[in-house]
């Protein structure tokens, strides 16, 4: 189990990408809203987002605890910006009787505001929630980097090395 955390823009659907061509599973609560309501302020309205984002989450958890009693190899897409919630799903793993890798993607401010520029102007499920500068600004400011909590810190820049290690759990 890889539990990607990193602020948004920070490469961690191409991290999930890659290791999901490596036979991992990649779940992305982005790509289940996506998947069952569409896009946000187009398919749905924003007031239903916290409703549909607790949706999501609860489908990518019920099948991550599924692939985890098969066996497999599960990459988890999302920001895991709060320390709890690093602890919650790193409980489930073990109580599961999976094994987690919590890797980082620490990426400069500037960089992400790029990124997400350029992220704006496409049409797919990571860029159907819009992030405004000012949502940007709360992202930086709550965003509780991990320390201490065994992760892997993976320093980005323009582009996104490979993941350290990704064989070494399988």
């Amino acid at each position: 189990m890889v539990l990607l955390c990193g602020i948004a823009g920070s490469g961690k659907t191409t991290y999930a990408k890659d290791l999901e061509t490596r036979g991992y599973v990649r779940l992305s609560v982005d790509e289940e809203i996506w998947d069952r309501f569409g896009r946000y302020g187009v398919d749905y309205e924003p007031d239903e987002y916290e409703r549909h984002t607790r949706v999501a989450r609860e489908a990518v958890r019920e099948r991550m605890l599924s692939l985890i009693a098969e066996g497999r190899d599960v990459v988890v897409d999302s920001s895991f910006w709060q320390r709890s919630l690093r602890q919650e799903y790193k409980q489930l793993i073990e109580r599961a009787g999976g094994r987690w890798r919590l890797v980082y993607l620490r990426a400069d401010p500037e960089l992400l505001r790029g990124r997400l520029r350029v992220r704006a102007a496409r049409f797919d499920a990571n860029a159907a929630f819009p992030i405004t500068e000012e949502l940007f600004a709360h992202y930086l400011d709550s965003f509780e980097p991990p320390s201490g909590e065994g992760e892997e810190i993976v320093p980005v820049s323009d582009h996104v090395p490979a993941l350290p290690g990704a064989e070494a759990d399988r």
